[in-house]
């Protein structure tokens, strides 16, 4: 997910109100060896301007491409009980939502615990961890603290709690790379990772080694591709994300097929198309949806 930070937190705080073996009979179908996506998401920040604009429509034609899940961020001036009867209506479930940092705290994260619930999402995710809060190794170490306590809380709700990284947490800070701060320091019960695919290798991370060393720990995956690997020099400035060659999944470089053969090991159980600045943002999650509807592995 990347954007202009500033855009991305104005966005959500305007826009929010508020086991193996079964996951593979579940989230896979096997045939002849082969391996399928069996219900495709996206990450509705990637329409959010059609959103704000028809926020029905927009689920609709969600669900005519063939999405069956869709992961919020930002519930455009809704309850969370009419968000519900909107994925009801159109035949969507929402796995997740993405919410901005500072609805952890203790008296904000109650709530949004509770409008998970009631939207039936199983995981709350945060996106973002504002520049000023992780300079150092000692800003990630207190980050982490954060994510385990809100971790504690939604669990004790039945709700998951998860962090979905950038480009910036493989780079290091101190020397030391904040995603495996943040993979030492968080309890894996508490605090699961939505790896964003793209992300992660725009950083020059790579998605494989994260699977072998933390079995299990990534059971959503961001699925977006890029035209080309920018060189990263900053830490996770503002503006880097705008710069990113960003592609409709199966238009780039990334090797998904390398990726998913490894999908039980991470243990991804929802797999979400974003695009983060689509030209065409409709064309963009149709093209996504094509591709991966007839990935096999």
């Amino acid at each position: 997910m990347s954007f202009h930070a500033m855009n991305r937190r104005t966005f959500l705080q305007t826009a929010t109100t508020v086991t193996a073996a079964g996951f593979l009979t579940s989230r896979f179908a096997i045939a002849a060896g082969d391996h399928k996506i069996e219900k495709i998401g996206v990450q509705l920040y990637t329409i959010r301007d059609e959103m704000q604009a028809d926020f029905d429509g927009s689920l609709a034609k969600v669900a005519a491409i063939g999405y069956k899940e869709v992961e919020f961020a930002g519930y455009f001036g809704r309850t969370p009980q009419q968000v519900r009867a909107a994925l009801e209506k159109y035949g969507l479930t929402s796995p997740a939502c993405h919410l901005d940092y500072d609805r952890l705290a203790p008296d904000k994260w109650p709530a949004q615990i509770e409008s998970a619930k009631v939207i039936g999402q199983d995981y709350i995710v945060n996106p973002w961890v504002p520049e000023q809060l992780r300079k150092t190794d000692d800003d990630w170490k207190r980050v982490a603290e954060t994510f385990n306590r809100a971790g504690a809380e939604s669990k004790k709700a039945g709700v998951q709690f998860a962090y979905h990284n950038h480009w910036f947490e493989f780079l290091p800070v101190n020397g030391k790379l904040p995603y495996d701060t943040l993979l030492a320091l968080c309890d894996k019960d508490l605090v699961k990772m939505e790896m964003d695919l793209c992300w992660i290798t725009v950083g020059g991370g790579d998605p494989l080694k994260y699977f072998d060393r933390y079995p299990g720990r990534f059971p959503l995956v961001h699925v977006k591709d890029v035209k080309k690997i920018p060189q990263v020099t900053t830490g996770g400035g503002q503006n880097f994300g705008d710069t990113v060659d960003l592609a409709a999944v199966g238009s780039g470089i990334i090797d998904w097929k390398r990726i998913f053969a490894q999908s039980d090991q991470a243990g991804i159980r929802h797999y979400i198309v974003e695009h983060d600045k689509p030209a065409h943002p409709f064309a963009s999650i149709t093209t996504s949806y094509g591709y991966l509807s007839k990935l096999r592995w």
